[in-house]
């Protein structure tokens, strides 16, 4: 079902009557300079983001600014945090969109969408729970025990999304290639377009 959804989307939507016509997707991908201001752009818009959370994470762990209110570091950091997520998202999308059969099938793109999910997740139970005492902890050097995991979690999660997401241009595990069967399995490279392949170079 998703696999010929994302199909359709890699090599139909748009594609007018011409028999060299080009979806959509083929002519994102296929344009080289908006193509590489596009990455260029995701990859900016990334540092800023990863920068931001991480001058946040350092003062809930109580490393940086510890004489400075975790709501002072905060406030004045958040609004960065917001522009350059809005444009990592939307530039995401539209990498993603560029080969969303190559991403599916990707094992480090699944891990980064998983380690996204929990980093995520991290967020949603710091706001709506942890921050809910922040006022009596908000000039501590050291904020309380719940505030320092959550920091530590946030840092962790978002150097396994960087780190899984720059290893997805690498094709070490790329379906058509001989690859273990849990491979094979976690990319479903049985539904893709080369196929799997198992270690003993067999296709399966």
């Amino acid at each position: 079902m998703i696999g010929a959804f994302l199909n359709w989307l890699e090599h139909s939507l748009g594609k007018g009557p011409s028999p060299d016509g080009q979806s959509w997707s083929e002519a994102l991908l296929g344009s080289l300079n908006f193509w590489g201001l596009l990455e260029g752009t995701h990859l900016i818009a990334l540092m800023l983001f990863a920068g931001t959370i991480l001058v946040v994470d350092l003062r809930l762990l109580g490393v940086t600014f510890r004489k400075t209110k975790v709501s002072v570091v905060s406030d004045a950091i958040l609004p960065l945090t917001v522009f350059s997520f809005i444009f990592v998202v939307i530039t995401g999308l539209a990498l993603l969109f560029a080969k969303p059969l190559f991403y599916y099938h990707n094992i480090w793109f699944r891990a980064k969408m998983i380690f996204l999910a929990l980093a995520l997740l991290n967020i949603l139970v710091f706001h709506g729970r942890i921050q809910r005492t922040q006022g009596a902890w908000d000039a501590d050097e050291k904020p309380p025990r719940s505030a320092r995991l959550a920091a530590a979690g946030s840092l962790l999660a978002w150097v396994l999304v960087i780190t899984c997401g720059r290893f997805i241009p690498y094709d070490w595990f790329e379906c058509g290639k001989p690859q273990s069967d849990f491979i094979n399995w976690v990319q479903e490279c049985k539904t893709s377009e080369k196929g799997a392949v198992n270690a003993a170079g067999q296709h399966l």
